[in-house]
Order: C-alpha cells, then structure tokens, then sequence
C-alpha cells in the first residue's frame, strides 16, 4: 500500500500502520502456525519413536538422563537449571529432544562471535579512563572496584567530565528529545524495544526525515518483536526511502530459536556524540501519558552530556555493526574534543549481554545492595527474582538497612504480576517494604542508595533482564541528580499503597496458585 508522499513522515507512519492490520496480524498467524508445525512435528516423533520400539525409547531415556546430568554440571543460576531439568524429568523423552533442539542451535553462538568482534573493535576508541578510575577508588573502595570490574568485563570506563538530567516523567524527557534532536548537526542513533504508531513516534519520524535532508546521518534500529504487533515488516525500508538507515533487531522467523529470547531492550539516542539519553522510556504514547493503558504511566530517564556519550555511541554501533557485512568505521565517531562537561561525580554507562558468561546487569544491582549502608530504594515494573537477589533483598533488610520497592498497582500483564506476588510475603517478613503506585504503572528502572549511589536505566528486576535480554545503564555516583531521583522515589511513594503481609493470603486462591506455578518455570520466560 503505498500513501502519498504529501502526507508529513508521522502521518505517513500512522496511516500506513491504521491500514495494515490485517498485513500484521496475518504475519503473526504464519509465525505462530509456524512455531505450532514444529510443536507438532517434535510431539509426533515422541509419540512414533516412543512407540516404534523399547530401544529407541531407552536410547532417548539415556538421552534424557544425560542431559540432565550435563544440565546440572553446567556453569549457571540453578534455578534456571531446575526450570529445564523439571519437563525432562516429566516428558524424559520429549524434554530432552526440545532442550537439545534450541541449544544445539548454532545462531546464538554466531551472534555472540560477531558482538564480541564488535566489542574488540570498540577498544581501540573506548579507552580505560585510570586516573579517574583511580581516583573513584580512593573515594570509594567498592565503587572503585565495580568500575575496574565493568571496565574489564564490558568495556565500559568511568568518567567524570559529564553532565546528566534525570527525568522523572517520560513526558519531560520527550520534550527535551524533540529539542536535542532539532539540533543535531552531524548524526543521530536510535535504538528502541518498542515502537508504536502515534504521537510521540510520528512527531520524532518527521524530525529525522528533515535532519536526513539537511544531511545529517540517521540510523534508527528497533527490535523485531515489533513486527507482530506494533509496525509493518517493510517499516525499515519505508525509512529508508527518506534517508534514514533503518534495521530490525532480530526479525522474528518461524523457527525454533533460543536467540529469539534475547530481544533488544535497550533505549539508547546519541546525537553529534556530545548528548544521550537513556532509560525505560520506548516510542509509545503509553510513555509520555498520550495515551493511557494502565491508568497513569511512571516512567523515568536520563540525558547525559559529555565524556560518559561516548560509551553509548559505541553501544549503538557494536549492535548495529553485528548484522553489516563491511562494518562502518568508528573513526570519525570519537568523542568530540569540546564534548567534555564540567565534572559532576562519576558516571558509568554500562551494557548487559545475556549470551556471554557475565550477568552485568544483576551483579551492578548486587554491589548496590550489598554495600549499602542506610538505604536501598528501587522502582521495578516486575519482581521475578532469583535466590541471589531474594538472599540480598532480604540479607539487607535483616542487618537494618532499609530497603524499598516501588510496585504497579496497575499491572500491564497479570501473570507477571502475579508471580511478583509470590514474593511479597517473604520479602516483607524480611522486614523489606513494598508499595504499590496506585495511580497506575511503574515502568521505571530506579536504585538509589545512601544518597551516593544512583543507578537508571532498561534493566528489570526479572529473569528476563537479568538473563535473557540485551539491556544498558547508567551508574552514578556523588553526581547531583542523586538527589533528585530520590526525591523522585519520595514524591512516588505519596501516592502509593504501602503492603502488608496479611494482603497476599487476600489475593484469589487461583491466582496465589498460578502464581506459584509459574514461578517454577519463570527463569525460560
């Protein structure tokens, strides 16, 4: 279908997804009839290997047994393991089948090869910042022990030369995006998890369609989940018939893949290498309160300005850069000379890849709850947590340290709610207090500690974010808007129910049940 090219790029986008529902949606169907053949082919040959003869049905029992075994003495979270060894040990023969058929795979370990060439590139343009790390050292022995860890296992230097504004509103960060973007000169990187028709996106497209014009360069990379439900399969050429470059991460295909599991969660905008933004807040009108879903959205960001940009624009790259043939070169995105800010603390942007050995994302949120000192407080969407985080959450709470978690009262999908629930009781006996922000959800990603130590970003407090997905961060210390965001957080807890123990044994015998059920199976989802 093609709309007259009259139309400005916003209404362009909109009309276009308006009128292509029945393309999305039929899209949708042969992927999900896709993944249902393959459920079936796999359950056939269960049932006709199974049947065919005691031999075969030993042989995959053996299968099964080793598989397990290995599943076990496998480096890893355990209760991940015990997810995966649970529908072995009920379905012996088809458990074992499936579980080889999605590891066996050799796509997830290309990608991680081709992201880790990436990376290696990168270093020869991020460079360890000593002297500072250092100095953060002196300061703080444990912070400066996270940034040398950071350093050496991301990438991801320390700096001080930068300036950031923390939002506390996704409605607030828009208006500064709208106008950093206006602005921009030599190039502009994006890259989202969600991309949504209206408003917010149609007023962004329109703003890159003019700076593509003005010969700016523009890439603009989202990830492929969106093509089920929120944008057509042709989106990315549609932009590139404006000028802009545009991809998806990881297309969803009717095939069997673990990588389809790690989706691209970060939120990621660099402009002339000089501003960033990060946080939890997607293209959507959800984010900005255009459109309400859940009743009110709370959402929160930040803009950085300075050295610490520079981490970000080589984030954006080492993903773009995994799918090219001939990778762009990352000379001429070296931080600006005059792109250095009058210092204010430290900060240290961070990525999290789920397909290496290293859990960034969980063990930044670990050094910040296990140095701290008077107070730990943390906005979360979800609250899926595995036994390490459960044992810190809790081990906080018992040696006087006080812990709060900001919670949906909304929630934007019930079983994660529910499954959060089921943590509820243990983390309040523990003496952790939780509220529940009862004008709508909480989609912010938020630590604060001690009045030093602030974290913001995309990662959640789920197995997802913490195992699955690729995410980013922002770590701060002794900068000024660590006030603010905990002032953030003081200003959100007024308007939240504060729960008690006794109202989890309220809730639905059913949902306490399917609660508890999912949470076997939680680490896979």
């Amino acid at each position: 279908m093609r709309i007259k090219s009259t139309m400005s790029m916003g209404e362009r986008v909109n009309a276009t997804i308006g009128g292509i529902k029945t393309v999305i949606y039929g899209r949708t169907a042969m992927i999900l009839l896709g993944f249902l053949a393959q459920l079936v082919l796999l359950g056939l040959g269960y049932i006709l290997l199974r049947n065919y003869s005691y031999l075969f049905y030993i042989f995959f029992l053996s299968l099964s047994v080793i598989t397990v075994i290995y599943i076990y003495n496998a480096p890893g979270n355990p209760d991940l393991k015990l997810a995966w060894m649970l529908p072995i040990a009920v379905f012996p023969v088809f458990g074992a089948i499936f579980y080889t058929t999605i590891v066996s795979q050799p796509g997830t370990k290309v990608l991680y090869a081709r992201l880790m060439e990436q990376a290696r590139n990168t270093k020869e343009y991020v460079h360890p910042r000593v002297e500072t790390r250092e100095r953060l050292r002196s300061e703080s022995p444990h912070m400066g022990q996270l940034a040398y860890y950071l350093e050496k296992c991301d990438n991801s230097p320390v700096y001080d030369g930068t300036q950031v504004k923390y939002y506390s509103l996704g409605d607030s960060q828009f208006v500064d995006m709208v106008e950093e973007l206006k602005n921009a000169e030599k190039y502009i990187f994006m890259e989202f998890f969600i991309v949504s028709g209206g408003r917010m996106l149609g007023t962004i497209l329109d703003i890159l369609k003019e700076k593509a014009r003005q010969g700016v360069e523009v890439r603009f990379m989202y990830d492929g989940t969106n093509v089920l439900w929120n944008l057509p399969s042709f989106f990315p050429a549609m932009l590139e018939e404006e000028g802009i470059r545009c991809k998806m991460f990881a297309p969803i295909k009717p095939i069997f893949s673990p990588h389809y599991n790690n989706r691209d969660h970060r939120k990621i905008l660099v402009i002339d290498g000089k501003t960033a933004f990060t946080g939890g807040i997607n293209l959507a009108d959800e984010y900005i309160n255009e459109k309400k879903r859940f009743g009110h959205w709370k959402d929160v960001g930040a803009m950085l300005k300075g050295d610490a940009v520079e981490r970000f624009t080589y984030m954006f790259l080492e993903m773009w850069n995994e799918s090219e043939r001939t990778p762009d070169a990352l000379e001429k995105y070296r931080l600006p000379k005059d792109a250095a800010m009058p210092s204010d603390g430290y900060a240290i942007p961070y990525s999290v890849c789920p397909l290496g050995p290293e859990r960034v994302g969980e063990k930044v949120y670990l050094e910040i709850i296990n140095t701290a000192h008077t107070y730990v407080h943390i906005m979360t969407p979800y609250l899926i947590l595995d036994y390490q985080m459960l044992m810190a959450l809790t081990y906080a709470a018992s040696r006087g340290v006080e812990v709060i978690i900001i919670m949906p009262h909304i929630p934007d999908k019930k079983y994660a709610f529910m499954l959060a629930k089921t943590y509820y009781e243990q983390l309040l006996d523990a003496g952790v207090k939780i509220y529940e922000y009862e004008p709508g959800f909480v989609h912010a990603k938020v630590f604060v500690s001690d009045d030093v130590k602030g974290v913001v970003g995309t990662v959640n407090l789920d197995y997802r974010s913490l195992y699955h997905h690729f995410e980013c961060g922002l770590i701060l210390y002794r900068n000024s808007q660590i006030a603010v965001m905990e002032q953030d957080i003081r200003d959100t807890m007024a308007r939240c129910i504060e729960m008690k123990p006794e109202d989890y044994k309220k809730l639905k015998l059913t949902d306490r049940a399917l609660g508890r059920i999912m949470r076997i199976v939680a680490p896979l989802m």
